[in-house]
Formats: structure tokens, sequence, C-alpha cells
């Protein structure tokens, strides 16, 4: 039983990973398409690709299309509602601040993960976490420059995206025990579609396009017909959210959420990676700090996680004391 449970943390921990992989992989292709086409086509683009690679590989894999069926249609499409907005908000940001800094801001979502955890799943959190969540916090408040000289209030972008990403996995960790991965990942796909679709027949003319803002161009501006290369990036971009999605609904489905959480701040060192080598955005003085505080309570999460798994092993293998 131990054995298993220590399997299933570990594979839940490389969903997670991967997944994190996945999503940064698709926050670099939009950024680079972000000052020529809107976001809802983009969207719709990338949805597409993930239905059918959803569709084709792992609807398969776990047990084919009667997956599809599902007793929980309003929970899937609520959902769903969660992880649009949550990306609609964050590739907003990603319009006009540097990449590492709005992924530092959203990284807030895995400490309200925590918190939401303790509140509607009834999980444990001690002292350690609560210290780790309050160390990330402050680091978030450091990355919002919260000072009329230097704040931005497109920060609040990924600020709004991560308390609607800390839902979408609450609740898919409320999920998990009767929905597979592929069934979650298919219907918030399929929510995509359908809120890019409608989108597009609102916006797609551009006639709400002149502003000031480019958080707003790249919200409502006009379809544009990309050239070969553009398409090529949009499909790559639909493969990772694909990949990213599968994995992540993976990792929350058959870990815990408190656990699962801190492990996403592999995408934090990805995003300063990235955001160096592909758009040369080297992060100042102020945003180092607090990414350093953001990860910091990340690995004491994680640090506290490995201790607590190891005591409850150790309680295990002793034979109870009559």
């Amino acid at each position: 039983m131990v054995t298993k449970a220590i399997s299933y943390t570990s594979l839940g921990v490389l969903c997670a990973f991967t997944a994190s992989f996945a999503f940064t992989l698709n926050d670099v292709g939009i950024k680079f398409l972000s000052g020529d086409y809107p976001l809802h086509q983009v969207v719709l683009v990338r949805a597409a690709v993930g239905l059918v690679i959803i569709l084709s590989i792992f609807i398969p894999l776990e047990g084919g299309f009667d997956l599809l069926r599902t007793k929980h249609l309003r929970l899937h499409f609520i959902r769903g509602g969660f992880v649009v907005f949550a990306n609609l908000l964050f590739f907003m940001g990603l319009s006009e601040i540097p990449l590492s800094e709005a992924t530092a801001i959203f990284f807030i979502s895995p400490l309200i993960i925590t918190v939401f955890s303790i509140i509607f799943l009834a999980e444990k959190v001690g002292p350690w976490r609560w210290f780790a969540v309050a160390m990330g916090l402050v680091g978030a408040v450091i990355m919002l420059r919260p000072t009329p000289s230097s704040f931005q209030w497109a920060a609040l972008l990924p600020a709004g995206a991560a308390f609607c990403y800390a839902s979408l996995h609450t609740l898919t960790r409320k999920m998990g025990g009767t929905e597979k991965a592929s069934t979650m990942a298919f219907y918030m796909q399929l929510t995509f579609v359908i809120t890019a679709s409608l989108m597009g027949l609102i916006f797609g003319d551009g006639q709400y396009a002149e502003q000031d803002s480019a958080a707003l161009k790249f919200l409502l501006r006009a379809w544009v017909w990309p050239p070969q290369i553009d398409m090529l990036i949009m499909a790559g971009i639909g493969c990772a959210s694909a990949i990213g999605g599968y994995f992540i609904s993976q990792a929350y489905r058959i870990s815990e959420a408190a656990l699962i959480a801190p492990v996403e701040y592999t995408a934090l060192l990805l995003s300063i990676i990235w955001g160096i080598t592909i758009f040369n955005e080297w992060p100042d003085s102020i945003a180092w700090a607090g990414m350093t505080m953001i990860l910091g309570g990340g690995l004491i999460m994680l640090w506290r996680e490995a201790v607590l798994k190891k005591k409850t092993a150790r309680t295990r293998l002793i034979p109870a004391q009559r």
C-alpha cells in the first residue's frame, strides 16, 4: 500500500513537470504571435489542434470514446470556463509585461491552490506550508510593484488568471475520483473552441480593435490569415496545450493538490530562461527579489511534503504496540 502511494506521488510529480514544460512552450508561442493576431484566433487554432490530439491519442489510450460520456457535464464546463478566463487574462498580460514577470505573478496560483485545498478539499496543511504561502504572497506583491510610479495595471491580469487557475485545479481534484484525465482535457479544449468561436463572431471584424492598451488590442484585433510558418507555430501551440492539459489533469487527479501545486514552479525557471534567450527580457532587481521569494515558498512546500511522506511511510511500517 505504501509503495503504491509513493508510486502515485512520483507519477503525479512527473506529470506536473511535463505539463509545466509544455505550458511554457505554449506561452512562448503566444507571446511571439501577440503583436500580429487576435488572441481568440490563436486560441481557436490551438484548441482545435488540441482536440484532434486528445481524440486521436489520449482518449483511445484511456479506454475509447465511451469516456466522453459523463454525469458531470455542468462541472466540466464550469472547469472549462475557469481555464478559459485563466488563459485569456494571462495571455493578455504577456502582451504588455515580460514573460518571466507574468509567470512569476501567476505563480500565486499554487499558493491559492494550497489554501483552497484546505477550504474545499479538507486536506491538511501545517505551519511550514503556511509560512511558504505567506513567503510566496509577499514575493507576488513585490512583483506587482504597488507604487504609483512603477505599477502597471497589466500586472493584475496574470494575478486574476492565478485565481481562475486555482479554482480550476481545486475542481479537478474534486472530480478526479470519477473522471479520467483525457475526459477532463477533452471538455476543457471543447470549452476553448466554443468560447473562441463566439469571440471571433463578435470581435473578429476588428471594429473594437482601436485601443490604447496592447492587451486589449491583442484581445480585440481583427482576424488575419496567417502565413504557413505562423500557422505551424499555432499548431505547435495546440500540441503543447493538449499535452500540458492532459498531464496536469492527470497530476491533480492522482495526487494531492498541495503536493502538485509547488512542482509547477519549474515553469517559473523555464520562463526566465525563455525570456532571456528568446525575447532578451532580463529581469531587474525587483523582479529577481519577487521571483526568489515565490520560488523559495514553493521549494519549502516541496521539502516539507517530502518530510511528511517519509514520516508517514515509517509510521505505517512499524507494527502497532498492543
